[in-house]
């Protein structure tokens, strides 16, 4: 929960801004602004206080206690301008706070955390458990000192600015430590998956204590479990469900026959008798693949009655992140926000050298960036499926969106189960254009790419003939090139034999970019020899029209009719 306190009209209506945009996420603080604020921060997560910076300042410092468990504090001046995180930049989220504030109020977010400002990515922001020296290590990632990277466990990381060698050490492991050692600190990947199987109302207490010293017999830590899994019909089991919580993973099931095509070193009858599978704890924790650790072990009671629940350990892999990143048509403002998360989080770039100079200021220090020039657009996919496969975090880039004539198709048809695969969209080309040209994309529409590079254009006539004959508004990509000057002039031709030649058209060259143009023309009009590959060309439908200068097809055809009736 956030909380609010204000302590002026001003503030107070910044305060309900927050309020109607997150209802459920915020809580007004009223009263003396002292007392409100000792309230919020005794009982929220994250405070966003509307008062000046050094009042925000003496009313939270007798109440700081440790960075780990303080919330975070944003401070909002009274005329909106600057949305300041002050406490609680990593830890508290307030850095994070900060922008989202900004972004809804129209103001400038102000984060000095020094990581932050440089680009290097938090430790403690990663989403990992993290022990040991962060301060100094961050420290020395920030003053570009030689810190080692040392990777028990692949896990996909943002750049770290860290090699093979240095004085500091960042250690990605799973296993307990004796005492995390000077100048170093260890990241938890959830890498361990612990498989459980437990007879009809096993205690709490005994799956919990079976999974606790079974990790610590085996060197394992507690912080690298990612879940507890077990067959469907024990997913309501209390012992196995309580015994999650109390750990802080989600319990994964899975059904008996896919347990029982597991290949388990120790079967048995029981389960097989009580459940369907020979195996629930073994065959729960390899089903999805990886290296049995701990073979399955029965719990020890002190009654000594029989065990009541077994487990068995499985450390996974990490899986390599590959994400499809649509970066719209070329304005930076049409770079949708996720799209720059996720180039900040690559610690790989694969893309077009073109479309690599875009964005490379967003890029984090230490990206390795793997760029290439036209035509090698498969060549790019291989590449960047090999990388994820690594276990690397890798953004393939393209214009538009990636999933529009551009990388995502390529890469997805290299990529088998072995990976996560994040598409993010982006604003395409025709959209781009249809908001220039005004409303031509209001009914039905269509895009297709009139290069017959790897399409024959015997399908591409086809699919434009059906699209003539279906009176749909078609929007064409790569219409025309030095080396292929002639498809255009054909689809038009065949638009032609059934669309009249005052049908509006439109052209847009360099949609949202410096040097962009448009016009509306019509089909009649239209010279091809004035189109290039950096032009979408908008073919209205019979219902389409020229107003005002804009193209606009209406939504259903009432309006089409009147417009007949008044001719």
């Amino acid at each position: 929960m956030i909380g609010l306190i204000s302590a002026t009209a001003a503030g107070a209506a910044a305060r309900d801004r927050l309020v109607t945009a997150w209802p459920d996420r915020v809580r007004v603080y009223d009263g003396p602004v002292g007392d409100a604020v000792r309230r919020a921060f005794a009982e929220c997560e994250q405070l966003v206080c509307f008062l000046a910076t050094g009042a925000v300042v003496r009313l939270v410092a007798p109440l700081l206690g440790d960075k780990a468990t303080d919330p975070g504090v944003v401070c909002v001046d009274e005329g909106g301008r600057f949305a300041v995180s002050l406490v609680g930049g990593h830890g508290g989220g307030a850095n994070e706070l900060a922008r989202q504030v900004g972004e809804l109020l129209g103001a400038e977010p102000v984060v000095t955390t020094a990581t932050d400002a440089v680009g290097v990515p938090g430790l403690d922001t990663l989403g990992l458990p993290v022990e040991g020296d962060v301060a100094g290590v961050s420290r020395a990632l920030l003053d570009g000192e030689p810190v080692a990277l040392r990777a028990e466990v692949a896990w996909p990381l943002p750049p770290l600015r860290a090699g093979a060698e240095g004085a500091y050490v960042v250690r990605v492991t799973d296993r307990l430590i004796e005492g995390v050692a000077e100048r170093e600190v260890v990241l938890r990947p959830p890498s361990l998956v612990v498989g459980v199987g437990a007879s009809k109302g096993a205690p709490v207490d005994e799956v919990l204590g079976l999974v606790e010293s079974t990790l610590g017999e085996a060197g394992l830590s507690l912080k690298s479990l990612a879940e507890l899994a077990t067959v469907d019909a024990k997913a309501g089991e209390p012992g196995i469900v309580a015994a999650a919580e109390r750990l802080g993973v989600p319990v994964v099931t899975y059904s008996a026959e896919q347990l029982a095509g597991v290949e388990v070193p120790n079967p048995s009858d029981a389960p097989l008798a009580a459940v369907g599978t020979p195996s629930v704890a073994e065959a729960a924790a390899l089903v999805r693949g990886g290296e049995l650790l701990v073979p399955k072990r029965k719990s020890e009671r002190a009654d000594g009655l029989p065990a009541m629940a077994t487990c068995a350990v499985v450390r996974r892999p990490g899986r390599g992140r590959l994400a499809v990143v649509g970066l719209g048509p070329g304005a930076r403002d049409l770079l949708t926000p996720r799209a720059k998360a996720e180039l900040r989080r690559a610690s790989v770039l694969v893309g077009l050298d073109q479309y690599v100079d875009q964005i490379r200021d967003l890029l984090r220090p230490g990206t390795r960036v793997l760029e290439s020039g036209l035509g090698a657009e498969e060549e790019r996919a291989r590449t960047a499926v090999e990388e994820a496969r690594k276990g690397q975090a890798v953004a393939l880039i393209g214009s538009g969106d990636a999933g529009v004539y551009a990388m995502a198709s390529p890469a997805l048809a290299e990529a088998s189960d072995d990976i996560d695969v994040i598409g993010v969209p982006g604003v395409t080309a025709a959209l781009a254009a249809a908001a220039i040209l005004g409303a031509p994309l209001g009914h039905d529409h269509v895009s297709i790419s009139l290069s017959d590079l790897h399409t024959p254009w015997e399908v591409i006539e086809r699919r434009v003939r059906a699209v003539a004959e279906s009176d749909i508004v078609v929007t064409f990509y790569n219409p025309r090139s030095r080396g292929r000057d002639w498809q255009l002039p054909k689809a038009l031709a065949i638009l032609a034999e059934h669309r009249k030649p005052t049908t509006p058209v439109g052209v847009v060259r360099n949609a949202s970019r410096p040097d962009e143009s448009s016009r509306v023309t019509t089909l009649g009009a239209l010279d091809p020899a004035t189109v290039d590959m950096m032009t979408v060309v908008t073919v209205g439908n019979t219902a389409t029209r020229d107003i005002a200068g804009r193209m606009v097809t209406p939504r259903g055809y009432r309006w089409q009719a009147s417009q007949e009736g008044a001719e």
